[in-house]
């Protein structure tokens, strides 16, 4: 059978360039880049200095993006096949939405500013591309995913492959030198300011996963490619690999070079070589802090990973994978807060008991499935600052974390579920809950009515009811439980907090 195919082109904003992929898809999920193209911009200096985009750099935006627009007529693409996304500068500058409306409004582009968890996702599905199986210990032992850009380093942690935790930190290269500048007066200071910083951060990342255990560092940044095509050996075609003591040496030796330095020694443009050492930095001293023996280098960025995405679309073995990514990522986020694992798992497996057996009652989605197993997973979080008003204080612990491949909107949704999963029910008054689109909360009152049921049914935290089965009646749900025990306590709980559900399903719950 003949192969149909399109073509497909990719924009992104980033904090020094704009950058183009051209891609030919095929009906089977295949792909073949076609060309690529990229200009430097400095509209991260504009941003991480003064707050905003300059007029000067808009208008500078707004000529590269014309010439972009000429480039992809050229090719024939179709405006619903230009997929177009902004990163880190645009992410913190005050004007984002008059940039954004403005380009749209000169040039036709359409731009999403991406939230930096999920640059985090679509750089994993990049990097898993690239490694195909090649890599074996990245599945076998624990790794590190590493990203510097020119606004934030994205960092990802994974135990045989599986997400521990994902993090967007506020450490890029432009940062980088404007914050040594101003504290220390130097660019030779760099390391003494890097190594503060990454001190710190690594404290906090030793919380999730001990950094020392590390046995595959990965670094998915452009500083390093170009690295890997001086030092490095190929893998395959997507993928380089550079020795530990190899890549510490390069960077020791470059760390004193100056902007004009790195130019005429690397034969780099100077766009490149503006945070080319500080780059470089971040990488070593994360990489002194592992046990790894070499440097990954995928030779791809979050323009592959938004293509996977684009091409391969719902494919049910990686949705499932992915989702398992999230859960992974969820679990860990309650074991930082000490939670009781076994409660909160078991309410968790009820929660998706009710969620199968009710799909016609509810018609909530697979991705919203998920998000009631993350809210489940999480819902006691808050015991670890106090038990009273606990699951408010879990809804500021999960509405002000990073769970891997999770929106922002999704956290409040989970926060709010797990803020009304006991004691009062929302109100108008409640901001959090008001603050809410209206198709949210109706999603958030689903959720949160569904977990009620399920904390009900494991009251004191002690698994009496091993599992359930589902009966439907016309004006009642039946759960059958299985367990050695009279499940009075049980039905005590559910007295007191399965109204919610009969307001929302309109079903009475009764517990055989």
């Amino acid at each position: 059978m003949e192969k149909t195919n399109r073509l497909v082109a990719i924009l992104e904003i980033g904090s020094t360039g704009i950058r183009s992929l051209i891609a030919e898809i095929y009906d089977a999920g295949e792909w073949k880049f076609m060309d690529r193209a990229g200009k430097p911009i400095a509209l991260g200096r504009d941003v991480f200095t003064s707050g905003q985009v300059s007029r000067e750099s808009l208008l500078e935006c707004l000529t590269v993006l014309q010439n972009f627009r000429e480039l992809l007529q050229g090719w024939g693409i179709a405006d619903e096949d230009i997929h177009c996304i902004a990163t880190s500068a645009l992410r913190a500058a005050k004007n984002r939405d008059v940039f954004v409306d403005r380009v749209h409004q000169e040039t036709g582009f359409n731009f999403t500013v991406v939230e930096g968890i999920e640059e985090n996702r679509l750089m994993y599905l990049a990097v898993r591309f690239a490694m195909k199986n090649d890599v074996p210990q990245f599945w076998r032992a624990s790794s590190m995913i590493i990203d510097v850009g020119g606004g934030s380093t994205e960092i990802m942690l994974l135990r045989r492959g599986k997400m521990v935790a994902a993090h967007s930190i506020k450490l890029g290269t432009i940062l980088i030198d404007r914050q040594s500048r101003l504290a220390l007066g130097s660019v030779r200071s760099q390391e003494r300011y890097l190594n503060e910083t990454i001190r710190n951060t690594s404290e906090q990342l030793n919380a999730e996963m001990v950094l020392s255990h590390v046995r595959t560092f990965v670094v998915a940044g452009a500083d390093a490619r170009l690295v890997a095509a001086l030092i490095g050996r190929e893998v395959n075609e997507n993928c380089w690999v550079i020795a530990r003591e190899e890549f510490v040496k390069f960077a020791e030796k470059v760390q004193n070079y100056s902007v004009d330095e790195t130019v005429q020694k690397l034969h780099i443009p100077f766009a490149d070589a503006e945070g080319f050492v500080p780059g470089i930095l971040v990488y070593k001293l994360f990489l002194e802090r592992t046990a790894a023996v070499h440097v990954v280098v995928p030779l791809v960025s979050i323009r592959e990973g938004l293509l996977i995405d684009m091409a391969r679309g719902v494919d049910p073995e990686l949705q499932e994978d992915f989702f398992s990514q999230v859960i992974a990522s969820a679990v860990n986020l309650g074991r930082r807060f000490h939670y009781d694992e076994l409660h909160n798992r078991h309410v968790a497996n009820l929660c998706l008991t009710l969620f199968d057996e009710l799909l016609r009652e509810h018609g909530m989605s697979r991705r919203e499935r998920m998000m009631l197993e993350v809210a489940a997973t999480l819902h006691d979080v808050g015991m670890f600052i106090r038990g009273s008003g606990h699951q408010k204080h879990g809804q500021y612990i999960v509405a002000n974390s990073e769970i891997f491949g999770l929106h922002q909107e999704e956290l409040d949704i989970i926060a709010n579920v797990i803020r009304y999963h006991r004691g009062d029910l929302p109100s108008p008054a409640d901001i959090d809950y008001i603050a809410l689109q209206k198709d949210e909360r109706i999603l958030m009152l689903k959720m949160t009515s569904i977990l009620r049921v399920a904390d009900a049914l494991d009251r004191g935290h002690s698994q009496h009811i091993r599992s359930i089965t589902v009966e439907k009646k016309s004006e009642a749900i039946l759960l059958h439980a299985q367990g050695n025990y009279d499940f009075s306590l049980e039905r005590i709980g559910l007295e007191e907090k399965a109204g919610l559900f009969q307001d929302v399903f309109g079903y009475k719950v009764i517990l055989n």
